[in-house]
């Protein structure tokens, strides 16, 4: 199997079935809402998904995407990065089997590249974004497409599910869906349905992707709160359903996770640097806890060096967000097996002093007009 190259994209025909007989009236049509699923024609899905060193997740995202009990077309396109792993192998062969699948490349590795290259071979007028390490839960795309129709939205997504195996995997979920953890966002706490300022992944028109460029390559983390904002900045809108949950697979490690906030707590920095208005409290509150940790840990070791007892209390700023820590922990985590539960309050230390370390002292990336959107 070879990789498909990215090609013009072509139109679809919107085919209508007219009763023809001169004895048998052309019947009313029936209203989507209260339609069986069976009667109606479902319009065709293009799902892309952006995959790197995906090789433990991949074969269970896409088999739960191909299995989707939808009554329309559906094909997938995968674009390949640089994998280390058998990420590569793995898609071959999935799409050896299964004529649905296209792959393509993306030399990057980088995720909006990866959806760009993706989105430019895709056939259909509905675009679906899929993580290699998310699977949709039964349902999904139908409910998608229904309120595609519904709303005018020109997106669509709900809440990312995180669940984890084993017991740090476990911790790093719960934190993910906390308040404590992420902050509150919808997509990632809940909800009740209705416009949203960004939602998980996304069902997308596609004419507003290519009127709005597509995904921004200059984000290579944070690239969908950004489409999604200049989607709402054009007007349009981006709708939140808690019925359209997808299955998130956590970081696995001490350093996937560090590394995972530290580059999202730089990249939400420079989401901020470019677009001024879109600061609040929760994106903020990391690199204040860390500048306020920081500060007064120096303070309180100058204090005692040099002998002055008002620097000392400085000391005071790390352990009461230690203590901090330990209640949050303690509230969020019932119902988690008792060593998720141990793990949590470090998990929770490590998200935000990792996000805030990125935000105050990560490079700053290159200027946005050098890394065109497509």
């Amino acid at each position: 199997m070879t990789e498909a190259q990215a090609l013009p994209l072509p139109g679809n025909a919107d085919s209508r079935r007219i009763g023809t007989a001169l004895r048998v009236p052309v019947p009313r049509p029936v209203p989507d809402e209260v339609a069986p699923a069976a009667r109606r024609e479902w319009p065709a899905v293009s799902v892309v998904m952006p995959v790197l060193n995906e090789q433990k997740h991949l074969a269970a995202s896409v088999g739960q995407i191909l299995g989707q009990e939808y009554g329309g077309e559906l094909e997938l396109i995968i674009a390949l990065g640089p994998s280390k792993d058998g990420t590569d192998r793995i898609a071959r062969k999935l799409a050896f089997s299964d004529a649905r699948i296209k792959l393509v490349s993306n030399p990057t590795g980088r995720t909006p590249a990866g959806l760009n290259a993706a989105v430019l071979a895709a056939s259909h007028d509905i675009i679906a974004r899929v993580d290699g390490h998310g699977v949709l839960l039964p349902g999904y795309m139908e409910k998608a497409v229904r309120l595609l129709e519904q709303t005018g939205a020109a997106n669509v997504g709900g809440l990312m599910l995180a669940v984890g195996e084993t017991p740090f995997e476990q911790a790093v979920a719960r934190a993910y869906g906390s308040k404590v953890g992420l902050g509150g966002g919808s997509f990632h706490v809940g909800g009740s349905e209705g416009p949203a300022e960004s939602v998980y992944l996304g069902v997308f028109r596609r004419d507003v992707l290519e009127r709005l460029g597509g995904f921004n390559d200059h984000y290579h983390r944070a690239q969908d709160w950004e489409l999604n904002f200049r989607i709402r900045q054009a007007g349009e809108l981006v709708w939140f359903s808690p019925d359209l949950a997808v299955t998130y697979r956590p970081r696995s490690s001490w350093p996937e996770l560090v590394r995972q906030f530290f580059h999202t707590g730089r990249w939400r920095r420079e989401v901020i640097r470019q677009y001024p208005d879109t600061a609040s409290a929760r994106y903020l509150a990391p690199p204040v806890v860390t500048g306020a940790i920081l500060a007064g840990t120096v303070a309180a070791a100058v204090g005692t060096v040099a002998g002055v007892p008002l620097l000392r209390h400085g000391r005071l700023a790390p352990v009461m967000y230690v203590l901090g820590v330990l209640i949050a922990s303690f509230r969020e985590g019932r119902g988690l097996p008792w060593r998720a539960q141990a793990l949590l309050p470090a998990v929770l230390a490590s998200m935000h002093l990792s996000w805030g370390a990125g935000f105050l002292f990560g490079r700053r990336p290159g200027p946005v007009a050098d890394c065109p959107r497509r």
